[in-house]
């Protein structure tokens, strides 16, 4: 048998339109907080170079809780035992 084209529903073509409402009011949001920013007098290379620099601290961060974690199974405790140790706080 030749494959159907998949026909949505009423109730996933609803929820599709829900997110895609869901994800304009979305960028609505964060064009606001740009144009806010822009008033305040910061510069979209300056915006970019945060946000670029958040990722980075962000990848690093996770590859610190991987290692902690590998480090918590190899001693058998928990990660949130460790922090001590290595002067962390539970909300690092």
């Amino acid at each position: 048998p030749s494959p159907r084209p998949c026909q949505p529903n009423g109730d996933s073509e609803e929820a599709l339109q829900n997110e895609i409402e869901e994800l304009k009011q979305k960028d609505l949001a964060l064009d606001q907080e740009i144009a806010q920013f822009l008033s305040e007098g910061y510069s979209l290379e300056e915006l970019e170079k945060h946000i670029s620099l958040l990722h980075e601290y962000n990848d690093i961060k996770d590859a610190g809780q991987m290692l902690l974690g590998k480090l918590a199974v190899i001693r058998g405790v928990t990660t949130k035992q460790l922090y001590p140790e290595y002067d962390l706080e539970l909300s690092d």
